[in-house]
């Protein structure tokens, strides 16, 4: 059975003058946070939100979910994933790159084994795959 989960913005104006607010979410855990352009295409973001950094926090949970699940899978619990996504936005041609980052510490796994099992969770999670028009998503596994 699917879950469905819901966010309702409100935006108000033009797209480079105006300015929204995430008005309610399913679980109301991320508030109401706003958005606007210039958090979207430059900087400094004044404290608003953009699309694509709701993407970075969507992409980093999603891996580190799947990653922890493969590793537990073989055998491996993990005792800390440390993980970020850092989503580049492009204005005019969209996103144009994610670079997935984590560090993991886990009993008895060594590198290679660590490296396989994030790769395969980078390439599996439903994010990733929801993702797959991006150009570029690297990834950047280390033990620590």
């Amino acid at each position: 059975m699917a879950t469905d989960r819901r966010a309702d913005v409100v935006w108000n104006g033009s797209l480079i003058e105006g300015s929204g607010t995430i008005r309610s979410t399913t679980s109301g855990a991320i508030g109401e946070p706003g958005v606007s352009w210039a958090a979207r295409s430059e900087d400094e973001t004044g404290g608003k939100t953009s699309p694509e950094e709701l993407i970075a926090a969507a992409h980093a949970t999603c891996f580190a979910m799947a990653l922890s699940h493969g590793l537990a899978q073989g055998g491996h619990v993990p005792e800390r994933l440390d993980t970020s996504a850092t989503v580049s936005f492009q204005p005019g041609e969209g996103i144009a790159k994610i670079a997935l980052t984590v560090e993991g510490r886990i009993p008895g796994l060594d590198v290679g084994a660590f490296e396989e099992a994030a790769k395969q969770a980078k390439e599996n999670c439903p994010v990733s795959k929801a993702l797959a028009s991006v150009p570029e998503i690297t990834l950047d596994a280390k033990l620590a």
